[in-house]
């Protein structure tokens, strides 16, 4: 039988499409996408319009209670809430697992708040990040290691390699660093950033909006050639 490639499409950003260069670069790869495998295995999640709650002391507890055990499968994690509080952090998370686990890809936009990442972002991370959940009981492998992640950042001012705010950047290695941790190898975890994205409106900015064209036009070929790149399990 022919799989079917999915793709788990996030956007953190608070502007909406007009607005937000991160959210008009990860729906050109998600139009590209739904082209050539149809709109059916795309799902959306907008974490700023659909906030994740943050995770509560509740959550924190029927974790490490988990944990104790060693590796739990997500199934079977219910049988372990003790209340009605874990109970619906439970219910409020496993949905999330299940979502991530069903991706071949997982499309991320992320525009820079203050060096890093939305909080929304941040969000979504700490209630997914359940112990024990994306790790193969029979194995010990990852469950991820198979996904492919496309991270689609922007950014006002310029942080690539050489620049003086280089080492400002707390998007590209606190990402990289989590999702490798999940087991999401190097070659499966692509970054595209769109730089100077600023430079229309703020004065000091202004002398790179020639800088901030080319890498908006090189981002949106990223996403046309990642998005029709072939990948699936």
């Amino acid at each position: 039988m022919t799989h079917t490639p999915s793709l788990l499409h996030l956007d953190s950003s608070a502007d909406d499409a007009g607005e937000s260069v991160s959210r008009q670069l990860t729906a050109l790869f998600a139009e590209t996408w739904r082209a050539l495998h149809g709109p059916s295995a795309h799902r959306h999640r907008d974490l700023a319009a659909d906030p994740v709650p943050l995770v509560s002391s509740a959550y924190a507890t029927l974790g490490r209670r988990v944990e104790r055990r060693g590796t739990v499968p997500p199934a079977e994690v219910a049988a372990l809430a003790e209340n009605d509080a874990e109970r619906r952090e439970w219910a409020l998370t496993l949905p999330l697992i299940t979502e991530l686990l069903a991706a071949d890809t997982v499309l991320i936009g992320v525009p820079m708040y203050n060096f890093s990442i939305p909080a929304s972002l941040k969000a979504w991370i700490d209630r997914l990040t359940f112990p024990g959940a994306y790790v193969d009981p029979a194995t010990g492998s990852s469950l991820l290691r198979d996904t492919r992640v496309v991270v689609v950042t922007a950014r006002g001012g310029g942080y690539g390699p050489g620049t003086p705010r280089e080492a400002y950047d707390f998007q590209t290695p606190y990402l990289r660093t989590y999702f490798g941790e999940l087991g999401v190898t190097d070659k499966n975890l692509r970054f595209t950033h769109a730089e100077m994205t600023r430079s229309g409106d703020v004065p000091a900015l202004a002398a790179f909006q020639e800088m901030a064209s080319h890498s908006l036009a090189a981002a949106r070929t990223a996403m046309t050639d990642l998005a029709t790149s072939a990948h699936h399990r």
